[in-house]
């Protein structure tokens, strides 16, 4: 997966860049189907803003928004919006239902 870290009007410095990615590992432990990342920072008077699209396979695309009063805290907002919709997208995923499917046909046989 490839993580594309840039900011219109805000310095990405390499602790920003490694702490962004550091936080995207734990999206993905949860799921590895992203094929890349695209994180913008930015900073509109006091308010600092992250936001990240994320393209998963089957052509989903997830995308959140988060501000804070400082820009690491708008990175972990943004992380912790992000882990929650990829959670959800893996859910609907998941077929619940296979092991009854695989019940009833040993019933019947």
């Amino acid at each position: 997966m490839q993580i594309n870290v840039s900011g219109p009007k805000v310095d990405v410095t390499p602790a920003l860049r490694s702490y962004v990615e550091s936080k995207f590992e734990r999206i993905l432990r949860h799921f590895d189907h992203l094929h890349d990342v695209g994180v913008q920072l930015s900073v509109e008077k006091l308010v600092h803003k992250a936001d990240a699209t994320l393209h998963a396979a089957a052509g989903k695309i997830i995308h959140a928004e988060a501000s804070a009063d400082d820009m690491y805290a708008a990175i972990d907002a943004l992380a912790d919006k992000l882990d929650g919709q990829i959670r959800k997208h893996k859910e609907k995923l998941t077929d619940h239902h296979k092991g009854e499917a695989l019940r009833a046909a040993e019933r019947m046989a």
